[in-house]
């Protein structure tokens, strides 16, 4: 099936070890970006293919639309069931749909390949999965074995092909030519004034800090951005988004708390400009209907894995999330599971609204109603949830801590300790923290800090999404926390007419109530001043670069083999020299300098 100008016909090859996988379906694929090489989206306004829903009210509906939703992938070829399983599950909606609207696709968030060595190269036995050629191929043919047209999306390991490519544009390269891409990002018509819009993360070997942040270039938002405001709410565009982790200010809060203290929680998450740049623009932009994520390997039967854009004032504060329903997807293998969860989603729609589908494989591909959003007219609309929390009895699992600063109807929560000030201008945050402690406060400079499962967290002023990690538990429990003016007396800033203070070179940068954020440790008299970055944030970009983590730990490896040469033994202790930069490890909870602020270790 060839459409002129959009589509074209593109073989796949096939390894050993999957090459019976597909047999039961045409294993040539359309190459499905619908967005050309300068970004105009021109993409049809019906899509041939096979989908739909057992609901009469979308038949021979051309504004009706249905979108299967895949999470992380994390392909291992050597695990395929689950994989097939899944895929059975889909094939009688989509199949089902030829009889009603054919309107319909399939989107993959991306993390396509499993970040380890899969047997799959011989000759490099080290070499990780994801990323590669083999990853790519792989999952392009059974992301082409649904019947449908699918669009797919970068993820943070989907340029880890490290040990084949040098650089990102190489291994980018690779990802778009395998499933038949022109640019990273794209734009599909699925229906009358119905567009889906992903965008793609492009950076891994260039990443400033953790390489596992989601990084949308800036070519990309500037796209984005374009596309939006040719594409107004008041004229009847809905757009559905995709991207593999969540823009900050989503409102999601059933999180992984290494994502949330690591630096990687959010789209852009350590340009703060950038990170915020997502939901400003979903503000503005009230087409913004609904947006999709993976990235947390976390299920869907927790109500805050979605959010609505509007609440009932009854409930709390208005969230100021435009017109955008925000949602979280989960993961097809039992093996990428980390709640043991495996589901996926599914979106049935038209113009008058649509709803959020759970499609669960655990329970036989059972498809499960999540919520409704019902429009109210081009820029308003009103969500349901179909059911509460569904968690088994005694399970536990991270949901993160968020501050609400209220509104005219409603005071802030009562973590709140922002108005509790001394005279003498001092804010004694609590006595004795815990790991339940929950406070959260303003600093004079605009930034917010507040406490998370014993650790003191950054987070974002506007949002008040978390940021990371500013102190971790290693450090903090058992002690007090207090912010005091730090600024000198003269160099205070009178708002009256004599204009007092900033004479000096002495007054240089100082704001104009500078203060300090300190750790108070009665047991052995210690206080630990908690410095902020230069940039004036204080949330710790601890972890780095892989690639620069990789050549650290092999240095300590070789070290220890130098040290087993020289008859120091296997238990020779081999440490790092210099800095914060103590551990290899990809997560890091712990802030505590040891021998300083912590028990020392040498």
């Amino acid at each position: 099936l060839v459409v002129a100008g959009v589509y074209a016909i593109l073989l796949l090859s096939q390894t050993a070890s999957t090459a019976n996988a597909f047999a039961a379906v045409d294993r040539r694929r359309l190459v499905l970006s619908g967005t050309t090489a300068n970004g105009d989206g021109n993409a049809p306004a019906i899509i041939n293919g096979a989908n739909g829903d057992s609901n009469s009210k979308y038949k021979n509906d051309p504004t009706a639309f249905t979108i299967g939703i895949l999470g992380d992938l994390h392909i291992d070829p050597r695990k395929m069931d689950d994989y097939y399983a899944g895929r059975q599950h889909f094939l009688p909606i989509f199949e089902e749909a030829k009889n009603a609207h054919g309107n319909c696709a399939l989107v993959s968030l991306g993390d396509l390949g499993e970040s380890k060595n899969c047997d799959h190269n011989p000759a490099v036995p080290t070499e990780l999965f994801a990323g590669t050629s083999q990853c790519h191929e792989i999952a392009a043919d059974f992301l082409g074995s649904f019947g449908v047209p699918y669009e797919v999306i970068g993820g943070n390991h989907d340029l880890e092909g490290i040990d084949e490519f040098l650089t990102d544009e190489e291994n980018l390269d690779v990802f778009l030519k395998c499933h038949g891409k022109q640019v990273p990002h794209f734009a599909r018509l699925v229906a009358d004034k119905t567009y889906i819009v992903g965008l793609c993360s492009t950076v891994f070997r260039d990443a400033a800090y953790t390489s596992h942040e989601v990084m949308v270039d800036c070519k990309q938002i500037a796209w984005f951005e374009d596309f939006l405001n040719t594409h107004p709410a008041d004229e009847g565009w809905k757009v559905f988004v995709f991207t593999h982790a969540p823009p900050n200010g989503s409102g999601l809060r059933v999180l992984q708390e290494n994502h949330v203290i690591n630096g990687c929680c959010w789209l852009n998450h350590s340009d703060e400009k950038q990170c915020r740049k997502f939901i400003e623009l979903v503000r503005e932009h009230r087409s913004v209907k609904a947006w999709f994520s993976g990235h947390f390997h976390l299920g869907q039967d927790y109500q805050d894995s979605i959010t609505f854009p509007t609440i009932d004032p009854k409930e709390g504060p208005y969230p100021n999330r435009g017109s955008c329903v925000f949602v979280q997807t989960s993961v097809m293998r039992s093996g990428s599971s980390r709640d043991g969860r495996q589901q996926s989603r599914l979106i049935r729609g038209n113009k008058d609204g649509f709803e959020i589908c759970t499609v669960d494989h655990k329970d036989g591909g059972k498809i499960r109603l999540d919520a409704t959003i019902t429009y109210r007219d081009d820029t308003h609309e009103v969500g349901v949830y179909a059911h509460g929390d569904i968690a088994d009895k005694d399970e536990k699992f991270f949901k993160v801590y968020q501050p609400s600063a209220g509104d005219e109807l409603h005071p802030p929560d009562d973590g709140y300790i922002g108005d509790k000030w001394t005279e003498d201008g001092t804010l004694l945050v609590v006595d004795e923290i815990t790991q339940d402690t929950k406070a959260w406060w303003n600093m004079a400079c605009g930034r917010v800090l507040g406490m998370l499962n014993g650790m003191l967290i950054e987070y974002d002023p506007s949002t008040l999404a978390p940021l990371g990690l500013v102190v971790g538990a290693d450090e903090l429990v058992g002690k007090k926390i207090a912010v005091i003016n730090s600024g000198l007396e003269e160099c205070l800033i009178d708002d009256g007419e004599l204009n007092i203070g900033m004479e000096g070179a002495e007054c240089e940068g100082m704001e104009a109530v500078e203060q300090a954020v300190v750790l108070i440790d009665e047991k052995d008299g210690q206080v630990t001043v908690v410095q902020p970055n230069e940039d004036g944030s204080f949330w710790r970009k601890i972890v780095r670069n892989k690639m620069i983590r990789m050549k650290e730990a092999r240095r300590i490896k070789a070290a220890k083999l130098f040290a087993e040469e020289l008859g120091l033994g296997e238990d020779a202790k081999v440490v790092p020299s210099w800095g914060p930069y103590m551990s290899t490890s990809g997560t890091a909870k712990k802030t505590g300098v040891a021998g300083l602020t912590a028990k020392a270790e040498v």
